[in-house]
């Protein structure tokens, strides 16, 4: 495997918050109905997704507005680990720089959440 790129990203969660109580639509655009299921209202949980999609972006060296938010999803596998599924536009940058397979680490606290992300190429 050849590493394509590393991305990181950190969210402060008390102004995540905020922006979210003043807007609340953008859940609705930033994360996906599993995404918010997964995290129930939990707003360090949602941080960090929002800085693993961030981090994405970072890994193929484009910033926001290269992919839809929705289009990057950050889910949890059975077994609790974060997974990173692409499709749409999200898909397209990944295909474009080179990324088959996603590698992700989330931590959050109740002040800052964080996310690292390794694209790799076979």
């Amino acid at each position: 495997m050849t590493t394509v790129g590393v991305g990181i990203d950190l969210v402060d969660v008390e102004r995540f918050d905020q922006i979210i109580s003043r807007r609340p639509a953008l859940l609705t655009r930033l994360f996906t109905e599993d995404e918010l299921a997964e995290c129930s209202g939990r707003s360090e949980r949602l941080a960090a997704r929002f800085a693993a999609k961030e981090a994405v972006l970072k890994v193929c060296g484009a910033g926001i507005g290269a992919a839809r938010w929705r289009d990057i999803e950050i889910l949890k596998t059975p077994s609790g680990a974060p997974v990173v599924r692409v499709q749409r536009s999200a898909d397209e940058l990944a295909r474009r720089c080179g990324v088959e397979t996603w590698h992700l680490s989330l931590t959050h606290t109740d002040v800052a959440a964080g996310a690292v992300v390794v694209g790799s190429a076979s």
